[in-house]
């Protein structure tokens, strides 16, 4: 088996070994998980750079992930499923996001377990480190893989900085950069937008440099830029030099699937934790995770060493309809540009063939090929949409019919949401970049829906009981419409700032030789944008297609997808990455008049606090038949709605 052996670092009881429910008492491992893989697998020849890295006496390539685990320490109480959560660039987020908890890198507290659904419903929820470029810090996990000696080529570096900088490093965020080969290469370039959309103007070679300042000094530094006069908020940067000694960025696909492997088929001789206590896995990634699950399937590595399925059920989400630098030469996994290797066709499940480029492809046409296939639940947020690419999950790329995906999928649009569950009252800042929107942030919580998926997609692999119908914006219906379509109602809103620009991905081209995961062309060359939609929106600019949470369903004020960036940042024209707005109603139809808003007041929907609180309730009942919500989560999702009634009343 390619993972060989778990060594423990830590053992210890969850909250001294107080029961979650029926499930019992939980346990948390700690460790390093090894891998040895053969590099000559018809499976792994695609991943590239593999049959350059060294091997070990058996001919098998070695690397280790950081491991995590939680468990019922007595199996017979638990579920028998694993969940495998596949990190966010080195973070853990299954437990935060479906216990509606707070992330923290450790779950100690009873605080850092929530409402502790998973646990009381019995998961082993599982992590491994699958990223080469996280740094271990603040419980950050990774994984150590090999690189390719001797091998050289190009890097492209993406900047969008919300405050001046004078050096940035040469990576997205907080990861561990690729080193320039050459501190003065001249080949190397720098290249600035003003905006979104706006041309590349070239920065002359002489006012940057790779460098970083120590002491107040500005010293040599391959892993860092300098540039005179400093980088401009909101810009956006390019930065294309030479590297060497790639690291063999896609073993992170067979981490992921060899744990999932391990835990459920090892012996316990072999050190598994779980030996003979898992018959179910299902893996889930959020965002930056969920788009490498869409590349995992896209390459059919899911399919182990000896022939298993590795997973029963794979979740992407808010992935929109990307992939990622997850199998390139000196990719960097976290990059999120629009014009990137995530941008790539194909995006829908079916094989299609593009009539700009005549490329045909599918993203599930290995699996299709081999004729089994894991169930697939994909979900997105309004974020996904207006960002440009959400909806190419299920529409064609000439942006004139409906496509469904495959028998054992669905697709589910979380109406009137943002790329992560929204907060009352709402951050001031997206905590990840520290982001500011001209609007409030989008307050929705759409965690209840998740956990209800979970149920569902858990009965749909074990029992056969059918998820609800796929829910999505449509063409057909005409409830997928383009962003601009939107304005006139938008702009009718007080105070509300409309986005200038609407960013849409394009055909690109990165060079030949792609095909084996080498970029030559970078940046790459920008050819006809994909047609892409948003859902329609109803007379308060709330979102009709779709699962409408109960925030939509029973409104206090319109929810979308979208924030422009705030003018202290830069480029307030463009959209933040990822986050939506609140547009709170006038309190009372004296107000609304005062305004000029044309939505109805609070007061003109609901006489009362109570009588909110009553339509909360229909409104969480009625997902609960639909079943998009859970019965045990209304109370949670009424007492959430008086927070927002007293935020909303008390909020101008």
């Amino acid at each position: 088996m390619p993972a060989i052996a778990l060594d423990v670092h830590s053992r210890s009881p969850i909250l001294d070994g107080r029961p979650f429910g029926a499930a019992g008492a939980y346990e948390k491992i700690a460790g390093t998980l090894r891998f040895a893989v053969d590099p000559a697998h018809r499976l792994h020849t695609q991943i590239t750079d593999l049959e350059r890295a060294p091997r070990n006496a058996e001919g098998r390539v070695e690397f280790q992930g950081d491991f995590y685990l939680l468990k019922p320490v007595d199996p017979a109480h638990g579920n028998r499923r694993l969940l495998l959560d596949v990190g966010n660039r080195g973070r853990k987020l299954a437990v935060s996001m479906f216990n509606s908890a707070v992330r923290v890198p450790d779950p100690t507290t009873a605080e850092d377990f929530g409402n502790g659904f998973l646990m009381r419903h019995g998961w082993t929820v599982a992590w491994i480190g699958w990223q080469h470029d996280v740094p271990r810090v603040d419980g950050m996990m990774a994984l150590d893989v090999p690189r390719a000696r001797g091998v050289s080529g190009l890097v492209r570096c993406e900047f969008r900085p919300n405050l001046p900088a004078e050096v940035l490093p040469l990576a997205d965020r907080y990861h561990i950069p690729n080193a320039a080969a050459e501190l003065d290469d001249p080949a190397a370039r720098l290249t600035v937008r003003e905006h979104n959309g706006a041309p590349a103007t070239a920065v002359a070679r002489g006012a940057w440099r790779f460098a970083r300042r120590a002491g107040g000094a500005l010293v040599p530094d391959p892993s860092h830029i300098h540039l005179e006069g400093g980088f401009a908020p909101g810009r956006i940067y390019d930065l294309v030099y030479r590297a060497v000694d790639p690291p063999v960025t896609g073993l992170s696909f067979l981490a992921v699937r060899d744990t999932a492997a391990f835990l459920r088929w090892a012996p316990a001789h072999d050190g598994n934790p779980c030996a003979g206590a898992l018959e179910r896995a299902t893996v889930f990634g959020v965002s930056q995770s969920g788009r490498f699950l869409r590349h995992l399937l896209y390459l059919g590595l899911d399919e182990t060493e000896d022939g298993r399925l590795a997973f029963d059920a794979v979740w992407p989400h808010v992935a929109g309809a990307r992939r990622g630098e997850f199998n390139l030469r000196f990719g960097q996994p976290s990059l999120n540009a629009t014009e990137s290797m995530g941008s790539l066709f194909p995006f829908t499940d079916e094989v299609a063939t593009d009539p700009v480029t005549g490329q045909r492809d599918g993203l599930l046409a290995r699996l299709a090929a081999r004729g089994r296939a894991p169930k697939i639940l994909t979900t997105n947020t309004s974020a996904e949409y207006w960002r440009g690419d959400g909806s190419l999950v299920h529409t064609d790329v000439e942006g004139t019919r409906d496509v469904e995906p495959a028998a054992g999928a669905r697709i589910y649009f979380l109406a009137g949401t943002q790329h992560t569950p929204g907060a009352v009252p709402p951050a001031e800042a997206d905590p990840n970049t520290g982001g500011r929107g001209i609007h409030p942030f989008n307050i929705v919580d759409y965690a209840p829906l998740l956990r209800a998926a979970l149920v569902n997609l858990d009965r749909w692999v074990s029992e056969g009981i059918e998820p609800p119908a796929n829910a999505v914006p449509r063409l057909a219906d005409k409830s997928a419409v383009t962003t601009e379509s939107t304005r006139a109602l938008f702009t009718a809103i007080p105070g509300v700032r409309f986005p200038d620009r609407h960013a849409r991905p394009a055909r690109l081209d990165f060079g030949p030789e792609l095909v084996r995961g080498v970029a030559t062309e970078l940046p790459p060359k920008v050819g006809a944008q994909f047609p892409s939609y948003v859902s329609a929106v109803d007379a308060d600019g709330n979102e009709v297609a779709g699962i409408r949470p109960v925030e939509v369903a029973a409104p206090l004020a319109t929810f979308t997808g979208w924030n422009p960036r705030h003018p202290e940042q830069g480029a307030p024209g463009d959209l933040m990455q990822m986050i939506g707005s609140t547009f709170v109603f006038a309190r009372d139809g004296q107000e609304r008049e005062r305004r000029g808003d044309p939505r109805r007041s609070i007061a003109e929907r609901y006489p009362s606090r109570e009588a909110y609180l009553a339509a909360a309730r229909a409104a969480a009942v009625a997902l609960v038949a639909a079943r998009h919500a859970l019965s045990e989560d209304v109370e949670a999702m009424v007492e959430r709605a008086g927070r927002r009634w007293d935020w909303a009343i008390s909020a101008r």
